[in-house]
């Protein structure tokens, strides 16, 4: 993991402020989420892609009924379906 030397307190209601560096670098932008994982002793953040629920890809993500498919699984799917 590569050290970036930023140090940041944490507020009383748990929050931190990612400096605006770190966000332009990484794409993060105000409303986007992030994903919390746990490795070990550390946090790490990582911005949210929605990924496909068949196939992790994180290309061209369709929202169907709720669920994130990529348009391969989809018409896959379609084409099973019409059999």
């Amino acid at each position: 993991m590569k050290s970036t030397g930023i140090v940041r307190k944490v507020d009383e209601l748990g929050r931190i402020v990612l400096p605006i560096e770190l966000r332009r670098t990484l794409d993060i932008e105000e409303k986007d989420s992030l994903e919390i994982y746990m490795d070990g002793p550390s946090i790490v953040l990582k911005k949210f892609q929605p990924a496909c629920i068949f196939c992790d890809n994180e290309k061209d993500i369709i929202e169907f009924r709720g669920k994130n498919i990529c348009p391969r699984c989809f018409q896959e799917m379609s084409a099973s379906f019409q059999k």
